[in-house]
């Protein structure tokens, strides 16, 4: 019989389940499911996958093994190619959870729930760049750039906010300055 995990263990995957759950773009692939039925139970697998690396190995996963791990299984299991560097800071912040779980540190999980928390049952949208199949033109008179290709709209998914964002006509969300009052 298996000795019952640690506390660090328990503090770490907590931290990995949270950040997992409020990376948009994997809360959008969950969503909307992408790569078929069972995203929640992907994206548990995926937290576990990443906690048995960093017990598993000798010397700790850094940012960049994360990194790739993540890029991997979301085009594997979820059949998304991410281009937004957003798996970069989800492995940093992994490997900064590893740490302060190891120093016995639980705030940055807490916070990490706490966010997570708040999130649960709201909506992601979000306008996803889309890659055609080789052969398929879909460009309008001269939609298309220098060599040849079509452009592509690109913006990060976002939480749904309460205000639909305006968006001029470049695809740039425009920040509109909080009314007076409210911080």
């Amino acid at each position: 019989m298996d000795a019952p995990p640690s506390q660090k263990s328990i503090l770490f995957a907590r931290g990995v389940i949270a950040r997992l759950a409020i990376w948009p773009i994997l809360r959008l692939a969950v969503q909307e499911g992408w790569g078929g039925p069972g995203g929640l139970a992907k994206r548990t697998w995926l937290a576990s996958t990443i906690v048995d690396a960093f017990e598993a190995q000798t010397l700790t996963p850094d940012d960049v093994y994360v990194e790739e791990m993540l890029l991997q299984i979301m085009q594997d299991e979820f059949e998304a190619t991410l281009e937004d560097e957003s798996a970069e800071v989800v492995a940093r912040d992994i490997v900064r959870l590893w740490d302060e779980a190891k120093a016995g540190r639980q705030e940055g999980v807490l916070r990490l729930e706490a966010i997570a928390s708040g999130l649960k049952g709201k909506k992601v949208e979000g306008m996803i760049k889309w890659e055609e199949d080789e052969g398929t033109s879909s460009s309008d008179e001269d939609g298309e750039d220098a060599d040849g290709q079509a452009p592509m709209m690109l913006q990060t998914p976002k939480v749904q906010q309460r205000n639909e964002p305006e968006v001029d006509e470049d695809g740039f969300t425009l920040v509109k300055a909080r009314g007076k009052g409210r911080r």
